[in-house]
């Protein structure tokens, strides 16, 4: 089923379609043809699931078809949540704006706020609660929970008897049962049960939004596919990383070496040179009375030096 199906206005399906919502949730598609039949009803809902949008729709719709003034007040638990409500009000009601001339245009009034705001501003005479047309409690039990009862009830007391009353609640509750049947006429009952909970939770969306998550998954698969792939070439490029180092190191220490190793073979050369050219150039006399004496004494035991042999190295006496 689409929002079409359930009655609503083209200016508030084109709203709709704008923000990105496809198809209804379970909640929304019990609850919207209710309100716009004027019913009364009472709804027990978890929070999250589209129940907000479920009045907001019809309540719009019902304010752009009636000729006469209409009056509409809104409770909720917190001011959080009061900001909330007029913002998507705003958002649904944008084509109505623009397709009603200032000739045709119905003042409507949507009163929206917390039981203590709303008695301050009634205190101040701000506000005319005694002419409300439909009346929205959400969510009893979370006012409940915020100990707004009693200035809930003293809300109500000011209002006419005469007007359609929704009220939501998260869960039933003794505390509450003795309000709702002061308020309520007949109404219809709607449920939503734990399993379509989740799928409540399950905001429609617009199909684009879908495929783009699709094209996302797909990239990430991809992108996972390509990493696993070049996992290895990445282990192998570090290895051939390090032999090219290598190779410029050894290429680095070559010339080096080179440089250190070309004087000392150079060196070597002039070095042997010398001391081929001394030995060549160069005639030992050995001295025969040395020679004599040393074999007499053997003060070295046969290793007498050199030097001591040479003809005038040994010393007159």
């Amino acid at each position: 089923m689409n929002f079409l199906e359930l009655g609503l206005n083209k200016n508030t399906i084109k709203a709709i379609e704008e923000n990105g919502y496809v198809e209804p949730t379970t909640v929304q598609t019990d609850v919207i043809p209710t309100i716009l039949e004027g019913k009364d009803i009472f709804t027990i809902a978890p929070s999250g699931c589209g129940k907000t949008i479920s009045y907001i729709l019809p309540i719009i719709d019902i304010i752009s078809r009636h000729n006469q003034e209409y009056n509409i007040l809104i409770i909720t638990p917190s001011s959080e949540e009061s900001i909330s409500i007029s913002d998507n009000f705003a958002k649904f009601n944008k084509y109505h704006d623009d397709s009603v001339s200032e000739e045709e245009s119905n003042e409507a009034n949507v009163i929206i706020g917390s039981p203590n705001l709303l008695i301050e501003l009634v205190d101040e005479e701000k506000i005319d609660l005694t002419k409300i047309n439909i009346l929205v409690v959400d969510d009893i039990n979370l006012i409940k929970k915020n100990k707004l009862l009693p200035q809930l009830e003293k809300i109500l007391e000011l209002l006419p008897s005469e007007k359609q009353n929704i009220i939501y609640t998260n869960r039933r509750s003794k505390e509450t049962q003795s309000i709702l049947e002061k308020i309520l006429k007949s109404p219809a009952e709607i449920k939503i049960n734990k399993e379509k909970e989740e799928e409540a939770k399950k905001a429609p969306k617009k199909e684009v939004k879908k495929e783009a998550k699709a094209e996302e998954k797909e990239v990430k698969v991809e992108e996972k596919e390509a990493v696993k792939q070049e996992a290895p070439k990445k282990n192998k490029k570090p290895k051939q990383a390090k032999k090219a180092k290598k190779e410029v190191v050894q290429e680095e220490e070559a010339p080096k070496q080179e440089k250190k190793e070309a004087p000392k073979k150079e060196a070597k050369p002039k070095k042997k040179d010398n001391k081929k050219s001394k030995k060549t150039d160069r005639v030992i006399i050995i001295d025969k009375e040395a020679k004599k004496l040393v074999k007499k004494h053997d003060s070295f035991k046969g290793k007498t030096p050199e030097f001591m042999l040479k003809q005038g190295n040994i010393a007159n006496t």
